[in-house]
């Protein structure tokens, strides 16, 4: 692990291989931990980042009002990089077309796995789907929390407990305690959301996309894979990866890497 000064806080990240430059943004229930098992992999043929993002992980609090989309070119610049291709899962995911967005010029291409979307709202179902599975859960209970947003992401509405990896539900829990005290300090700064929103900006992404979903994951986030698809004018929408929810690259990391590896190797 090595930390970095990056627009004033200092980030913590893996960097690893050589070769054109992949930066790997992790979920916001998550850290760059949840890229364990891309990082050998996709070292093998290229540099590789997994970056904690501020506040996060073991980045740094943020102390003043910032953009995520902002601090992942503000990486790039500390590292002396020009461009690279940006790897996300759910919220790592929105950051990385917010940042494609803002700076066209410094991405190769987007890999996007289970992500979500700047300004899309959850639908009806989505918080139908929260309240069947987990119902109402006290805030400040943070082991609660997590032990709740793992059952609805990680496990997914299709799926029960018992039907997936125990190891994994605990290191998704760890993940999610972290992610959540997190947020509490993300709470107390202004976090600068992309303006306008990417949700109806999809059509000006002009680098090559990758998408994909977990097939047990929440139907939003199908739908939003489905929508990138249809309105990114260079993505590749990929089908659904079976049997497995809102972390795909940690549950599924197979099938993950080989696309992965194929989308690279194009673009």
């Amino acid at each position: 692990m090595t930390k970095i000064d990056v627009n004033g806080a200092a980030l913590s990240y893996d960097d690893t291989g050589t070769g054109n430059p992949l930066v790997l943004l992790h979920a916001g229930i998550a850290d760059r931990r949840m890229w364990h098992r891309q990082i050998a992999p996709l070292a093998d043929r290229y540099r590789v980042i997994a970056v904690d993002l501020r506040g996060y992980g073991e980045s740094e609090p943020p102390s003043r009002s910032f953009a995520h989309h902002d601090d992942v070119i503000g990486l790039l610049d500390a590292l002396g990089l020009q461009r690279a291709t940006l790897v996300g899962s759910s919220f790592g995911g929105a950051v990385a077309v917010d940042a494609t967005l803002a700076y066209p010029h410094r991405v190769d291409g987007l890999a996007l796995l289970g992500t979500a979307i700047s300004g899309h709202e959850w639908s009806e179902e989505t918080n139908d789907l929260w309240e069947e599975l987990v119902g109402d859960v006290d805030p400040t209970d943070l082991a609660a929390t997590a032990a709740a947003e793992v059952r609805f992401w990680v496990v997914g509405p299709g799926r029960r407990p018992e039907d997936v990896d125990p190891d994994l539900v605990a290191f998704a829990r760890e993940m999610d305690h972290l992610a959540l005290t997190a947020e509490q300090a993300l709470r107390t700064v202004d976090v600068v959301e992309a303006d306008p929103p990417a949700v109806d900006r999809l059509g000006e992404l002009r680098v090559p996309v990758l998408v994909t979903a977990g097939a047990a994951d929440v139907p939003d986030i199908r739908r939003l894979a489905d929508r990138i698809g249809d309105e990114a004018p260079h993505a590749v929408r990929l089908p659904d990866v079976p049997d497995t929810a809102h972390l795909l690259p940690l549950e599924r990391p197979d099938p993950v890497n080989a696309a992965l590896l194929d989308f690279l190797a194009r673009i």
